[in-house]
Parts: C-alpha cells; sequence; structure tokens
C-alpha cells in the first residue's frame, strides 16, 4: 500500500512539474480562437488597423474584434467578407487552426548582424531569433564590444531586458545604480529606464540580451 502511495504521489508530481517554469500549461486551440489568430495576423503584416478591414469587409469593429478575440463563430459569408478585404483565400483564414509551434533556428555566426554607429560605435549586435508571432515579443542579441566601443548608458526602450554575461567585465548601469559584470553574472530590469555599459573593464566582452515586450494591438 504505501509503495502504491509513492508511485501515485511521483506519477503526480510528474503530470505537475513538467518543466521548472512558472508558465501556464499550453491549452487547446479551438477553431474561433485560431480564425482570429490568423485574421490579426494578416491584418498587422498588411498593416491595416482593426477599423481599416472592418470597413474594407463591410462589417462592424465590434463584430471583427471578437472574431479576432476568438469570441464568436463567424458565417461564411462574413469569413469571405474578410478574406477578400486582406486579399487571401478563405482556406488561408484556417491555416492556424493546425497543430503548430513557431520555432526560429539561427546557425553559429548567422544571425543579423546590426553595427551600431555615432557614440555607439563598438557595439556589435547579432540578432540570434526572429520571426515568432504572438502577443509578446522576444529579441535575443548576442552584444559584442570590440575594443573600439566606449561607454554609453542612455539605452532606453520598453519592456524587460535580461542580460548574461558571457566574456569580458563591464560596469553596466540601470537607472541611478551601476552593478559589476563578470562572466555568469546575469542582469534583468526595467528597459524603460535609462542602461547600458558604464565603464569597460575589459575588452573585449560578450553578452546575451534578451528584450522581451508586449506587441502593440494596432
Amino acid at each position: 500500500m504505501a509503495e502504491r502511495k509513492i508511485k501515485a504521489t511521483e506519477e503526480g508530481e510528474a503530470a505537475s512539474l513538467t518543466t521548472g517554469s512558472g508558465a501556464p500549461e499550453a491549452g487547446a486551440t479551438s477553431l474561433e480562437q485560431a480564425l482570429g489568430i490568423q485574421v490579426r495576423a494578416v491584418r498587422r503584416e498588411l498593416d491595416l488597423t482593426v477599423s481599416d478591414l472592418a470597413s474594407a469587409a463591410g462589417i462592424s469593429v465590434g463584430m471583427l474584434s471578437k472574431i479576432e478575440n476568438g469570441q464568436i463563430s463567424p458565417s461564411l459569408s462574413t469569413l469571405q467578407a474578410v478574406a477578400r478585404a486582406l486579399n487571401v483565400p478563405i482556406t488561408a483564414l484556417f491555416s492556424a487552426f493546425e497543430e503548430r509551434r513557431d520555432c526560429s533556428y539561427v546557425r553559429a555566426g548567422q544571425g543579423v548582424v546590426i553595427e551600431r554607429r555615432g557614440t555607439k560605435v563598438g557595439h556589435q549586435y547579432e540578432l540570434l531569433g526572429h520571426g515568432l508571432g504572438g502577443d509578446v515579443a522576444v529579441e535575443p542579441y548576442l552584444i559584442t564590444l570590440t575594443e573600439e566601443a566606449v561607454p554609453y548608458t542612455g539605452f532606453r526602450h520598453g519592456g524587460v531586458e535580461f542580460i548574461y554575461m558571457l566574456s569580458g567585465e563591464v560596469v553596466y548601469r540601470h537607472g541611478d545604480r551601476s552593478y559589476h559584470l563578470r562572466p555568469g553574472d546575469s542582469l534583468m530590469f526595467d528597459s524603460a529606464a535609462a542602461h547600458g555599459p558604464e565603464t569597460l573593464i575589459q575588452r573585449p566582452m560578450t553578452y546575451l540580451s534578451i528584450i522581451v515586450y508586449p506587441r502593440t494591438n494596432s
């Protein structure tokens, strides 16, 4: 009996602790939700507002909002009107219902490289992932500060940023505080406050920077 209880407990823990993350479980997507996701994605690709698309499709803004949020099951005629306004076949609106999870794969050294100029010369950014959809944008960068790099603490942008030091040594400033980072150290902060490398102790240096921010709904 005791062995059965232990086994049941272990099985229960395995089911509930599939990862160490506190993220919610991934739920199944209904047809209505999948339609809404696809309509919103195509609309954003065409740089249309909800009002623009609703007007072109001949439906109300409220109706389109409910469609995009998966709150209603639209009629075939309504879907045809939306597809026509988006200039896509109606079958394209059902593609998100297929079981699919986005994934971005970048080989070593093949990320998109962004070279900084002006006061940020010597700050090289390599984008390590891109193209994922959803309501949250994630931008992972491998940042290299070369020998010619100079301090710059004026970076400001929306969202949250996570930094993991890989090589070199730097004093990194966030707001009114400074942090001495060596390989293996990490820092996560509200990136709306001014931030950036304040004292470049050992160059060249590299660190992983992951920026997370909500996508706009318009």
